[in-house]
């Protein structure tokens, strides 16, 4: 790909607003996935995320990670910074950084999915697993997972590399094609998480902060990415656009469960909630006034 005759005024003269953006975003980013950590990590527990969830999320960072860092648009700017200043070539890059902020902060969701993947067998709490059931996933799953994860990111690699080596002239091809899988694996990802969802009847361990931020944040990054990269990065920026509503979709429904739903009445609600008016206490002594053969024929009253 030939880079000669760089134009790169329009790094050295930035767009100041789409610059403090950029960076409010990044920040922005950090920080919704912030929730999502805390909350596995407080309920030392990843009950109720679906492990299919986890990998089309991640593999599709991946992918939208190798779609930016492959743009035309990309490698101009990185080219660029050769011959500009520090600042200017850190503006630049900011659509990379934020692709790639979003890929790690997945990745710790991978991490924490593994590492407190529950290995109980009580269905019903957000502690433990349903690795009781027969169509539940187990803790072999969760590895299974973060194995094909890790093996993604390798193929993803040698092939940019291959293609930055020998044929740098199909490069935008091949970020074309990453951003298309990263969008239908993103398109894809929420719909076992949706169905995780409604089958429990519960959040669980997901974060209902995390998806408030992220679904309006979600449309302003696809936002700015337009503005930076133009219709040719359409595979970037649109892929923001579909999470973004599928997202909406899963809010939703954690929103209606956690506050709304009928479980919120019921004590076997993942553990969290005791039902109302002593409920609970009057269960257990309805349990101990049932006859048993230890029960005498007559009883005084």
């Amino acid at each position: 790909m030939d880079f000669s005759n760089l134009e790169c005024r329009h790094l050295v003269s930035p767009d100041y607003k789409n610059f403090v953006l950029s960076i409010l975003i990044i920040f922005g980013i950090l920080l919704s996935y912030l929730p999502q950590h805390i909350r596995i990590i407080s309920l030392k527990s990843s009950f109720g995320i679906s492990p299919y969830f986890v990998l089309l999320g991640t593999t599709s960072g991946t992918s939208a990670l190798v779609n930016v860092v492959t743009q035309q648009q990309s490698l101009h700017d990185v080219a660029c910074c050769k011959s500009i200043n520090g600042v200017a070539c850190f503006g630049g890059l900011l659509g990379i950084f934020q692709v790639a902020t979003q890929w790690f902060c997945f990745v710790i969701i991978l991490l924490l999915f593994v590492l407190y993947f529950p290995r109980a067998t009580s269905p019903s709490s957000p502690t433990t697993s349903e690795s009781s059931t027969r169509d539940g996933p187990t803790h072999k799953t969760a590895l299974v997972v973060g194995g094909i994860c890790i093996l993604h990111a390798l193929v993803m690699l040698i092939i940019t590399a291959v293609f930055a080596l020998q044929r740098p002239s199909q490069l935008q091809a091949w970020s074309n094609f990453s951003g298309v899988v990263a969008a239908i694996l993103a398109s894809i990802q929420y719909f076992p998480q949706i169905y995780t969802t409604v089958k429990l009847r519960c959040v669980g361990s997901l974060s209902i902060q995390m998806m408030c931020i992220q679904t309006p944040g979600s449309l302003v990054w696809a936002g700015s990415l337009a503005a930076r990269l133009g219709p040719k990065g359409w595979s970037t920026w649109g892929v923001l656009i579909v999470t973004a509503c599928l997202q909406g979709t899963l809010l939703m429904l954690a929103i209606f469960f956690e506050y709304f739903g009928p479980s919120k009445q019921q004590d076997h609600h993942h553990g969290k909630d005791l039902p109302p008016n002593g409920a609970d206490e009057g269960a257990d002594e309805h349990r101990d006034e049932q006859p048993s053969e230890e029960t005498p024929l007559l009883q005084s009253h």
